[in-house]
């Protein structure tokens, strides 16, 4: 892949060198923004035949598309079993038929293709928004379209008290957990009938889970335990790794947690994605029952005592978390579909769960919302004229159970399965589908207005169009980036005051609102540093300013930044674009600066760490600094593991385009 990419690399550069191709030479994603691209829809995999009977009903392929597109969802592709595995295993490498939940983890903590049996059952496909976190199982779809259908009214889920005067099964919290993975919520599911569908249906949920909203487990990992095989109360705690051994799930022999680490790093593809969550922690996380037995190594595995089975009746559920808001999503989505299989359906028993400073809160959270949704802003968002009444019965449709509170205004009961519910748009959502968007009637909007450009965008296309003719080739970088990149590694202090950072990175990468473009170029050429020489890149992007007069407290600014690297530094390269920009702009002017003239000037006495000294200087314009362009300081390229020499220029646009707006304004070019 290397050298396909390098190959490529030279083609594009070349062809980009002849004309206006601008080539993203971006570095590769961040590892867990990588894990999930919000822009593809979660495909759940389904047997026909099962959802059928699930359905009251057969349908023909026409007729099921159809009720997917009324529903919101998309029949992606119908296949086989057979067909699937072939694809899977490639040709001629079908698998043999066997026990589908025997190969997946029982503790639902280890994520991997579909367990097949070799035959002809049909497959269908179906392609959900990826924030219906309720639709990600058998039991959902077939809930949510029977309800859609009128066919049976939405579930009331309740939490119910231990049988014979039992006590609640409680977690205590330790503080250490705090280090690494602070929350833990649980809820019990009592007398559960497993088949194997079910079964497996019950894995598949939770895998996919761990792939979209848990984030590949970063924020929430899910363990579910047999609870005849284990002893409540529970202890959330956090140890040194040498401190907890334990036979994890489908291991015969103990493990110590440190050489567990390692040993999945080695040999098991799949555990080792998770295993940095927890490496590099001074301790890790553990669950154990009240005999000190070892139950959970989170986010990693799960201990084979407590592993479920077949013949699992109450089942123990753990969300281990990051994020107490996406852990408490997680529960209420496992348990609301998997209680319709308890003796009693849609009840669930809570575990409390009391925290290192002594809180005492119980789980699930089955609280049900309230929002008040004026009628009239729901038929202007979609362009209808729905009576109150009818709305109601509509959002009904969708699980949405709605009351008329006056004329014009809905009380819409959302209920815990439905978290994607978040303002009175996703209301409006839900009623153009439960009225159908091709019911809809299509109207001329009675205004008319004639779209244009902001200036400072059209003015960013002809300097990057500029630039590009002078044989250098664009980058798209990311605006967010690590502390490091923006302070440290460039060779400066952060004050506290000179970039926005994020309050709840969900990564060390993904700290900082960038306040330079250099970090993020820098990194883009140490991602291709083997392509050939000169490098010459360039990037017209935003970074972000802290201002105080803003009403946020920070704003944009559109800038630029040209690269040149080779043997030599090419500061000269690199001056000669800033001349070229200042031309095209009309801000040249004279080399002499006076107030009889609009140009520029370079002082020299400048010192600034990220450049090489006396090999810098600073741009002004009417007194006011608005760039900087030099040679990158060696321990700079070393922290980008970049070996040649680097000439940049950093340039503020927005000044610029002042300039040229007067000299257009005078009749000027």
């Amino acid at each position: 892949m290397g050298v396909l990419f390098f190959l490529l690399f030279r083609v594009l550069l070349s062809f980009a060198s002849q004309s206006k191709v601008f080539l993203v030479v971006a570095p590769p994603l961040p590892p867990r923004a990588n894990t999930q691209r919000a822009s593809i829809m979660p495909t759940v995999n389904l047997k026909r035949d099962e959802l059928f009977a699930k359905l009251g009903r057969t349908f023909t392929e026409g007729e099921f598309d159809e009720l997917c597109f009324d529903f919101g969802i998309e029949l992606d592709e119908v296949t086989t079993e057979r067909e699937m595995s072939s694809k899977f295993l490639g040709p001629g490498k079908e698998g043999s038929s066997g026990d589908a939940g025997a190969e997946k983890a029982p503790s639902g903590k280890e994520e991997g293709g579909e367990s097949l049996d070799d035959s002809d059952a049909v497959i269908y496909k179906i392609d959900i928004p990826a924030n219906r976190y309720d639709l990600l199982c058998l039991e959902g779809i077939a809930r949510a379209l029977n309800v859609f259908r009128r066919q049976r009214s939405t579930p009331v889920f309740r939490t119910v008290e231990p049988e014979n005067g039992k006590e609640r099964l409680r977690v205590k919290v330790n503080k250490t957990v705090s280090l690494v993975r602070p929350f833990i919520v649980c809820a019990v599911l009592r007398n559960v009938t497993f088949t194997k569908e079910r079964y497996n249906s019950f894995i598949d949920l939770q895998d996919k889970l761990h792939q979209n909203i848990c984030r590949r487990r970063s924020l929430v990992a899910i363990g579910t335990h047999d609870l005849s095989k284990i002893e409540g109360p529970f202890t959330y705690d956090a140890k040194p790794k040498e401190e907890i051994e334990f036979v994890p799930l489908k291991q015969t022999k103990s493990f110590r947690a440190d050489a567990l680490l390692k040993h999945y790093k080695k040999n098991d593809q799949k555990l080792k994605a998770y295993v940095p969550l927890i490496e590099s922690s001074a301790v890790a996380p553990v669950l154990k029952d009240k005999n000190g037995t070892v139950l959970s190594l989170p986010p990693l595995i799960n201990g084979s005592v407590s592993a479920i089975s077949l013949e699992t009746k109450d089942v123990f559920i753990e969300c281990t978390a990051t994020d107490l808001h996406k852990a408490k999503i997680v529960l209420n989505t496992v348990v609301t579909m998997f209680s319709e299989h308890c003796a009693k359906p849609f009840q669930v028993e809570p575990v409390d769960v009391v925290d290192f400073m002594g809180n005492e809160k119980s789980y699930p959270d089955f609280m049900t919302r309230f929002v008040d949704v004026d009628v009239d802003y729901v038929n202007k968002r979609i362009g209808t004229e729905i009576e109150t009444k009818e709305m109601a019965a509509l959002l009904c449709k969708m699980q949405l159970a709605s009351k008329v509170t006056e004329e014009k205004t809905l009380r819409v009961e959302i209920p815990p399965t439905r978290s994607d519910v978040l303002h009175a748009c996703d209301i409006a959502e839900d009623v153009a589908i439960a009225y159908g968007y091709n019911s809809i009637k299509q109207t001329i909007p009675k205004a008319s207005t004639m779209g244009k450009g902001q200036p400072i965008n059209h003015f960013r296309d002809l300097v990057r169009e500029e630039i590009a003719r002078m044989g250098f080739s664009e980058v798209l970088t990311w605006i967010l980036c690590s502390h490091d990149d923006n302070f440290k590694n460039v060779r400066r202090e952060d004050n506290g005051n000179c970039a926005a950072i994020v309050a709840n990175p969900s990564s060390i990468d993904v700290q900082v609102a960038r306040s330079s473009l250099l970090p993020g170029v820098l990194k883009a050429l140490g991602a291709n540093k083997d392509a050939p020489l000169p490098v010459k890149l360039f990037e017209v992007g935003d970074v972000v300013v802290i201002d105080e007069s803003a009403d946020v407290g920070a704003r944009n600014s559109r800038r630029l930044l040209a690269l040149h690297s080779a043997q030599t530094s090419g500061l000269e390269s690199i001056h000669g674009v800033l001349d070229r920009v200042m031309q095209v702009t009309g801000a040249a002017g004279s080399f002499e600066p006076g107030p009889e003239n609009a140009g520029y000037e370079l002082i020299q006495k400048r010192n600034e760490p990220t450049f090489f000294p006396g090999r810098q200087a600073t741009i002004v314009r009417n007194g006011k600094e608005i760039g900087v362009f030099g040679i990158v300081h060696p321990e700079v390229l070393k922290e980008f593991d970049i070996v040649n020499p680097v000439s940049v220029l950093e340039l503020e646009l927005e000044p610029l385009l002042e300039r040229t707006q007067e000299a257009i304004a005078k009749g000027g070019h």
